[in-house]
C-alpha cells in the first residue's frame, strides 16, 4: 500500500473535495494523485501556504509551509529613505 498524507490541514484543504490519508494498490497512481494534489493546492489555493510533496518508502508526504511576505527590496539598513 503506498499512503498520501497532509501533514497540516489548513482551511482551505478542509474545504477542498481531497481526503487525508488515502491509500492505493500501485505507486505510480499514488505518486500520479499526489502531484496533481500538491499543483492544484499551490495553485488554487488562498496562497497563505506553499506546499510541496515528498517520498518517504511507500509514503508521499505533503507539506505545508508559511508563504513568505512580499519583500519591499529595502534592506532595513536606512539608505532607501
Amino acid at each position: 500500500m503506498f499512503t498520501i498524507t497532509v501533514e497540516k490541514e489548513c482551511g482551505c484543504f478542509k474545504k477542498s473535495d481531497f481526503t487525508n490519508n488515502t491509500s492505493f494498490e500501485s505507486k505510480d497512481d499514488a505518486l500520479i494523485k499526489a502531484m496533481k494534489m500538491v499543483n492544484h493546492m499551490n495553485e488554487e489555493f488562498c496562497s497563505k501556504h506553499t506546499f510541496r510533496l515528498e517520498e518517504d518508502g511507500q509514503n508521499f508526504d505533503i507539506f505545508v509551509a508559511e508563504k513568505p511576505k512580499a519583500h519591499s527590496g529595502c534592506c532595513g539598513g536606512g539608505h532607501c529613505g
